[in-house]
């Protein structure tokens, strides 16, 4: 992320996302496949990024169903840029959010935890009662500490500011899920 000033000097957080070409690897048709769908590669720059997404090295590959009207634009080599894209476009972009590890309900579910007098000496940011006289058990889908974050997030209405077509760069405004460096996905909002 990094931020871009306007005309009247008004500053505006944008992500810039490098973004293709990516090749299309295969194609599925419904009289063949069952299916209609354009499977998608794109290059990384490590095999360390690459190792679950395929077992070929160094290429993330991802299968987008489409109607069977357009799948027919597809050839298998055919390339997909991101001039598909216009300035002032929306768009959303999905990808996996950072993970957090184990956190507790004041950091996960916003709980206000408890005060810091009147009794309380250690448990500030404890959950508070968990169960009840009846059914006497913790009811599935309670508020607890856990795991957060790590999860597939889609982020939709994010403006396109600016498309270099030399270096392959994308400038949305606002954030977009995932770590530097990490993969996305970018649909443009129909």
């Amino acid at each position: 992320m990094t931020q871009v000033f306007d005309q009247k000097e008004k500053i505006t957080p944008v992500t810039v996302i490098e973004a293709g070409p990516c090749l299309v690897t295969a194609v599925r048709l419904m009289e063949k496949d069952g299916y209609s769908a354009v499977q998608v590669s794109f290059p990384l720059k490590s095999h360390k990024e690459g190792k679950k997404h395929s077992r070929k090295k160094n290429i993330f590959v991802r299968e987008f169903r489409v109607n069977e009207d357009e799948v027919k634009r597809y050839k298998v080599g055919d390339q997909i840029k991101f001039e598909d894209f216009k300035e002032g476009e929306k768009v959303k972009i999905a990808g996996n959010s950072k993970g957090k590890g184990f956190q507790g309900v004041v950091k996960r579910w916003g709980f206000s935890g408890a005060p810091a007098t009147h009794g309380h000496k250690h448990d500030e940011r404890a959950p508070g009662s968990i169960g009840a006289t009846y059914p006497e058990r913790v009811i599935k889908g309670m508020k607890m500490g856990g795991r957060m974050g790590g999860g597939r997030i889609t982020v939709k209405g994010l403006t396109i500011l600016n498309i270099n077509p030399k270096k392959n760069l994308l400038v949305v405004k606002g954030a977009v899920p995932g770590v530097r460096g990490g993969l996305v996905e970018i649909r443009s909002e129909e």
